[in-house]
């Protein structure tokens, strides 16, 4: 039977979203539009009155922040430790010398080398003081993708807690998902590749997330040099990686999102080094167009197609259709 069902797509967060609520949808949609509204004024760091600006901008100071930063701030610690500083929110100065100092689609449109005296630290050294946050000086905080994760976290438990049936929240490829779908089971999600004319893969879930990072969406070129926007901790540079894309299957989407990051700078060497013992799978593509997994995450597939070449959209993952 199919249920009631809203939804809500618009941009956020430099990204497209789309919110898919079950049951009281219509007003609850509203409302997550409106949050993710909020988290981005409060998280990002194109906007120069938002909490994460003023973290960076008195570095070496306490900064008073909200309970949404705190959560944001402690996620990105907890982040840097399980990936072994493959992710690092510090990164700020590198991603302003490679030239993302503004949203995509104006560094896309006029591509350029930053300038920035800011350094990476260990995020050890950034303290916290109940909700006062006090980064180290001469360093800046970029919470990157898994500020869309956390948002959508957020967001999808407290439409849950307000009655939503059923909640699916798209963050730019970061999927939360959580209840009943509008049919009444688990949600289908497709698995985009760049070079990949149709999906690579169809994932079913019902409680957790999916997060997908690539090195082929957000890219511009400088003097004949490309750059993209995963920047590499322990280079200062845009990752070097012969991996093009990786899915990963998690509890939570900043979770997802922070383990999709980490194995894609590691490279296919050992790609799922940091997924063992943590409950997660993962799906990874090189740079030849193969195709890898961890033996779990085959129970999360309904197929896997592979790549299909053609004239593809920039990769992601996105809500197909309910699975039934």
């Amino acid at each position: 039977m199919l249920r009631s069902m809203g939804e809500l797509r618009f941009r956020a967060m430099g990204s497209e979203v789309q919110v898919v609520v079950v049951g009281d949808s219509s007003r609850l949609a509203e409302h997550a539009r409106g949050r993710i509204d909020e988290l981005e004024r409060r998280w990002s760091r194109f906007l120069p009155d938002s909490e994460i600006s003023e973290l960076t901008r008195r570095a070496g100071s306490p900064v008073e922040v909200s309970d949404d930063t705190i959560a944001l701030v402690t996620s990105a610690i907890d982040a840097w430790r399980f990936t072994g500083a493959t992710f690092d929110p510090t990164v700020l100065g590198a991603m302003l010398r490679a030239g993302y100092d503004d949203s995509f689609e104006l560094v896309a449109a006029k591509p350029h080398c930053g300038e920035s005296e800011l350094v990476i630290v260990a995020c050890t050294d950034i303290e916290i003081d109940g909700n006062a946050v006090t980064l180290p000086r001469g360093t800046g905080f970029d919470p990157g993708g898994i500020g869309k994760g956390l948002a959508a976290d957020l967001v999808a438990d407290e439409l849950r807690a307000a009655g939503a049936e059923g909640v699916c929240i798209n963050m730019g490829g970061d999927i939360r998902a959580s209840g009943r779908s509008p049919e009444g089971d688990g949600w289908t999600i497709a698995v985009e590749h760049p070079w990949s004319s149709h999906p690579i893969a169809d994932l079913g879930i019902g409680e957790g997330a999916i997060a997908t990072s690539s090195t082929l969406g957000r890219r511009w070129s400088i003097d004949g040099r490309t750059h993209h926007h995963l920047i590499d901790p322990r280079t200062g540079e845009p990752a070097d990686t012969d991996l093009t894309l990786v899915t990963v299957v998690a509890g939570s989407a900043w979770t997802a999102e922070v383990l999709a990051k980490a194995v894609l700078i590691r490279g296919s060497a050992h790609p799922f080094d940091l997924i063992e013992g943590s409950g997660a799978q993962a799906l990874v593509v090189d740079d030849r167009g193969a195709i890898d997994m961890t033996d779990g995450f085959r129970d999360f597939a309904g197929a896997v197609y592979g790549l299909r070449m053609g004239e593809g959209e920039p990769g992601g993952i996105q809500v197909v259709d309910a699975a039934t």
